[in-house]
């Protein structure tokens, strides 16, 4: 209920209209989380932390899937008092900051495909040892998760690993073009990087081998492609993002202690020099350009991260200055 002399906008402030400057900066915020998307090893759920965005961007996704379970139970069953509960979780999504943020990610998506797909092509080797130092350097944010490191925890660990090194290393297969059931899939589980900073969406592309065709699919505006991907994406919000909050509220220790292990194993994915049947090669050329783009990378990354911490630690000093004050 609404209390008395308020409006349903008071009770739920952030259903307000925000000022056009503030609108304007959503999109900017939106547009960095949706660039560095695009490339393996940044986690665009890093830069939603950074910017502040991450809390409203989970909380509402969390929400909005709520809603609508409560909403179809309440259909079905033609029960009101679900359908109050859809209509108050509705009521909790930022809508007002979702806009702005998707309105600039998908204007990033669409420009840094284009530009990302063409480094790909042109450049292979020295974007995979880019990405390779990205990956390496991200691989702090959930090992520091982990409060304290066992024995069992390390062998957990290394079968992830190892288990994901063994899946990376498949020789691909003879088909050209991703069937849909795989695009919606990888869709799917792409999508579960919003949830833990660290963990690279279009990292995940990669791994599965998916990462230049949906770049290349973006960036030639390949509609078909993309609602395939779109509608993972959204089974993905449903499905992985809810499972992977409830294992991370519940499983939190051991969770990321796979994810660890996972990163770790699927970086056999980013070494620059393979052959055609994905075996690995040793070093090869344009080996000093590779090791120094590696460089280039890991600290990009390391930059960002420390970015982070740092701003959540002067959140936290500002809230514990507050409370004090009060």
């Amino acid at each position: 209920m609404t209390p008395p002399g308020t409006t349903r906008t008071d009770a739920h402030p952030h259903l307000r209209r925000p000022k056009p400057l503030m609108f304007l900066l959503d999109i900017v915020r939106g547009a960095l989380v949706g660039s560095v998307e695009t490339v393996p090893g940044v986690s665009g759920g890093t830069v939603a932390l950074v910017v502040g965005l991450y809390d409203r961007l989970i909380a509402s996704l969390g929400h909005m899937v709520s809603g609508v379970k409560d909403w179809v139970v309440g259909l079905v069953r033609r029960d009101p008092s679900r359908a109050e509960r859809a209509r108050e979780n509705f009521r909790q999504v930022h809508w007002w900051t979702l806009l702005p943020v998707g309105i600039g990610m998908l204007i990033a998506l669409a420009v840094m495909a284009g530009v990302m797909s063409s480094l790909v092509e042109a450049y292979p080797v020295h974007t995979s040892a880019a990405f390779f130092g990205m990956v390496l350097a991200s691989l702090y944010v959930p090992f520091s998760m982990v409060s304290r490191w066992r024995a069992r925890d390390l062998i957990f660990a290394l079968v992830a690993a190892a288990a994901t090194f063994l899946l990376v290393s498949l020789p691909p297969s003879g088909a050209t073009e991703p069937n849909p059931l795989q695009i919606v899939l990888a869709a799917a589980v792409a999508v579960s990087a919003l949830v833990l900073p660290g963990l690279s969406g279009s990292f995940l592309l990669l791994t599965f081998g998916m990462y230049e065709a949906t770049l290349g699919a973006v960036s030639d505006r390949d509609l078909g492609y993309i609602g395939l991907f779109f509608l993972g994406a959204l089974l993905g919000v449903v499905t992985v993002i809810k499972g992977l909050q409830w294992l991370l509220e519940h499983r939190f220790h051991i969770t990321l202690v796979i994810l660890t292990g996972v990163m770790a194993g699927a970086l056999r994915a980013l070494w620059p020099w393979t052959s055609e049947e994905n075996a690995l090669q040793p070093v090869g050329e344009h080996a000093g350009a590779a090791l120094a783009w590696a460089i280039a990378g890991f600290l990009a990354v390391a930059l960002t991260i420390l970015v982070e911490r740092l701003s959540a630690r002067a959140a936290g000093r500002r809230s514990v200055s507050l409370d004090a004050g009060e």
